[in-house]
Formats: C-alpha cells, structure tokens, sequence
C-alpha cells in the first residue's frame, strides 16, 4: 500500500510538469525527425564540375555516365580555371576533366587518364567521391567494352555482396542508434531530477518521518520513470519502422529486454546523480556530461568505435550506451544474433546492478 501510493503520488507530479512528458515523448519524436531526415551519412547527388577539353562522342557518352548517376549532380565548365573557381567557392566538391588528346589515346594503343580534382576538407566525403568516380569510370569502360563486342580486361573483379545493410542507407543505420541516446536521454535526465527536486523543495524531510523505507522511496522513483522509458522506447520504435523503414528483422520480445536492461541502468545512473547533487540544476548538468554526451560520441552510434584511439576504446566499455547500440543495430539490421546480444545483455545486467546498488547505498534516512 505504501509503495502503490508512493507510484501514484509520482505520477501525479509528472502528469503535473508538463517537461517530464516532453521529455519522454516529444523529445523523441523532434530528435528522430531531425536524425532521420536531417542527418546522412550517404553521398549523393554530389555537386560535380565536369571539363571537357575537345567535346566528341567518347566525352559526350562518359559526362552521359555522370548525369545518368544518382550519386552526382554534374555541371559543365567551359575552361579548368571556372571549374577550380567553382571549387573554392564550394560550389562544387569535385572536378573530372577530359583533355583534347582522350578520344585518340581512348581508341589507340596508349591509355587515356582522366584527370579528378576533390575537395579534401571532408576527408570522408571525399573518399566516397573518389570511390563513386572511380565506379562510374569502371562501368563505363564495361558498357563501351560490351558495345564493341569485346571483353573488358580488368585484372581482379570485384563483385560486391553488402549484408544486413544491403541498400546502404545511413538512416538504417543512425535511426537504431540515436534509440539508445534517447533512452538514455528520458531515464538519466528525468532521473536525475527526482531526488534532488525532492530535497530542494524539503519534502525528503516529510518523507523521512514516515514509515516508508528507503527502498521503497527508491522503487517509487523508479517505477513510473520506467514506464515512460518504455513508452518513449515503444513510440522511438513505431517511428523508426513505420515512418523511417528500417527493418526490424529481430524479436520485438528481445529488443524491449534489451531496452528494459539498458534503461535500468540510465535509471540507476540518473538516479545516483541525483542523491548525490541533491541540486535539480546541477543533477542536469552532470546528468547531460557524464551520461548523454558519452552515449552520443562513444557508443558508436555515429562514430565507429573501432576507428578511435586504443585508450579511447577501452573508455568505451564503460559507456553503456556502447553495449545498447550494438543490440539495436543486431536486432534492427541482422536480427536475434545471440552471440552478439548476450555478452552485451550481460555488460547491462551487471551495470544495472552496479548503479542500482550504489544507488541504495547511498540513499539514506539522514539528513546529513
């Protein structure tokens, strides 16, 4: 009876502060639109400068290539000083040019290099640019090769097989991902809140007096911010399949355990923050630099963790984020892999208890 009335006089407050529900549901649903319609990670339609020195049937069926190509969007440049122009000026990201001597060296014994220009700022961007060039070269040799009648020679053939992925969409990618930093978002920072809200406003002495135990006030806390979690986890997943399209080849079963584990742990982490502040503004600063900016840089939701340096990697294991992103892009994109989830469902378990423990540690009836 004690711990019924302690969950409804918590959920009273939230329905009371209007921020706790934007929190938990309107906060996803602004952040998914952003990452899924505002962020890409693809390369395409490509602003593209293209310089023909000497037009012929050759040039006109290679630019034909480029304007044919979803990953371009070419332009014509009457001399190579507007096309590098155009370049400085960002106008363009990249520059193919065709010299005066590439119809005869094309049809004679001799090779005939074409010449590409790309802007190295974005070192990524600028790889795919290459990559994409090179492609569009490549298939236009075999198209030429093929109306001649002839094989085109190549040495290695590479014949692509993309897995799990195979339309090579970034949003099937990030979607997934940014779940686990809304999650962590919604169970630390709400969280984080209760507690200190509590000594602030001096009803922690109230609570004190009584004869509810701490552990109690605890699971009080706990329970209603857990059934917002998983609401914000149901809408953050509704979302991503139904408006986004990413596949959801796994168990839903698997994925709302996994999300469950993990949002135990953004609960227990909020919620140590905030008997330990015991301040609302401060609880939400900490909450924000100890649990979503580590969640949003080293969970590899964006970056991958493999690419970072050896020191920042082994920092990665204490990230729970790290372990959450990896079950959701298993589940999402590859489906139930056991021997991918439950060595990182059991990281989760184990940095549940942790948090949850120090938590009850921690909390005590005392005013000191």
């Amino acid at each position: 009876m004690r711990l019924r009335g302690l969950i409804r006089k918590e959920f009273l407050q939230v329905l009371r502060d209007p921020s706790s529900i934007a929190i938990a549901f309107v906060m996803p649903v602004v952040l998914l639109l952003l990452f899924g319609y505002g962020v890409s990670l693809d390369a395409k339609h490509v602003p593209l400068a293209l310089v023909i020195d000497q037009p012929s049937a050759d040039t006109a069926s290679f630019t034909g290539a480029f304007q044919e190509s979803q990953y371009f969007r070419p332009t014509m440049k009457a001399t190579m000083r507007a096309a590098e122009q155009a370049l400085l000026q960002g106008e363009v990201n990249g520059i193919v040019r065709l010299r005066a001597d590439f119809s005869r060296r094309l049809h004679g014994d001799t090779s005939a290099p074409i010449q590409v220009i790309v802007n190295g700022v974005n070192a990524n961007d600028a790889r795919l640019i290459q990559g994409y060039v090179e492609g569009v070269w490549v298939n236009w040799l075999e198209d030429l090769a093929r109306a001649r009648g002839e094989e085109l020679n190549i040495p290695i053939r590479l014949q692509q097989r993309v897995w799990f992925n195979s339309e090579l969409r970034s949003r099937n990618y990030l979607v997934p991902g940014l779940i686990a930093v809304i999650m962590t978002l919604i169970g630390a920072l709400l969280t984080a809140m209760v507690m200190a809200r509590e000594w602030e406003r001096g009803t922690m002495e109230a609570l004190m007096v009584t004869p509810v135990a701490m552990r109690e006030v605890l699971l009080g806390k706990l329970i209603p911010y857990f059934l917002l979690g998983m609401g914000g986890m149901l809408l953050s997943v509704i979302m991503a399949v139904w408006l986004f399209g990413v596949p959801l080849r796994g168990s839903l079963a698997v994925l709302f355990v996994a999300a469950s584990l993990f949002l135990l742990v953004a609960l227990g982490m909020g919620l140590l923050i905030s008997i330990v502040a015991k301040n609302q503004f401060v609880a939400g600063q900490v909450a924000i630099i100890v649990t979503f900016l580590p969640a949003f840089i080293l969970s590899g939701f964006i970056f991958d963790i493999g690419s970072m340096p050896q020191i920042v990697q082994l920092l990665t294991h204490l990230i729970a984020a790290r372990y959450f992103v990896s079950i959701l892009q298993t589940v999402f994109l590859a489906g139930n892999v056991w021997a991918v989830l439950v060595p990182n469902a059991l990281a989760l378990i184990a940095m549940a208890v942790i948090f949850l423990g120090l938590s009850r540690r921690r909390a005590r009836k005392r005013l000191d």
